[in-house]
């Protein structure tokens, strides 16, 4: 993890430098790649964060949550999960500990790439659009 931290940190300061300078810096990234997004935010003063199939815990492993630095989280975060995603469903999300700055997008009956069981009637392209409906919602909402 601490070499892709520093690469978040690293990449970062390159786009701070850039004489591209948006008015709001949003950051993000799928599982591990939004984990280690998320554990950047506030140190680097991003404004917000995405974060696609977060996985909260190893698989099978519900007890070993990945979630002690979202509990004081100060930036908003949308994390778009799949209702059964084996790294932290639904089911699960109540008893996490986290900040009220986040906020969750459940992708019906998706897995951790956001796939439906297909007696679900419902396909995996379907719930990638209601996640990408999502982040565009959340960040109209939140830029300032």
């Amino acid at each position: 993890a601490a070499v892709l931290i520093k690469t978040w940190h690293q990449v970062i300061s390159l786009f701070r430098q850039s004489s591209t300078q948006p008015r709001w810096l949003f950051i993000g990234g799928k599982s591990m790649g939004g984990r280690i997004a998320s554990m950047v935010v506030e140190a680097e003063k991003v404004d917000d964060i995405v974060c696609l199939g977060y996985p909260f815990h190893p698989p099978g492993k519900p007890d070993t949550l990945r979630t002690k630095h979202l509990e004081g989280l100060n930036i908003p975060m949308l994390i778009c999960q799949g209702e059964r995603d084996v790294f932290g469903h639904r089911a699960e999300s109540d008893s996490w500990r986290l900040s009220h700055s986040i906020q969750f997008s459940w992708l019906t009956n998706g897995d951790h790439s956001f796939k439906p069981r297909k007696k679900s009637g419902l396909t995996e392209a379907e719930n990638r659009t209601t996640a990408y409906q999502s982040i565009v919602e959340f960040i109209a909402g939140t830029q300032r």
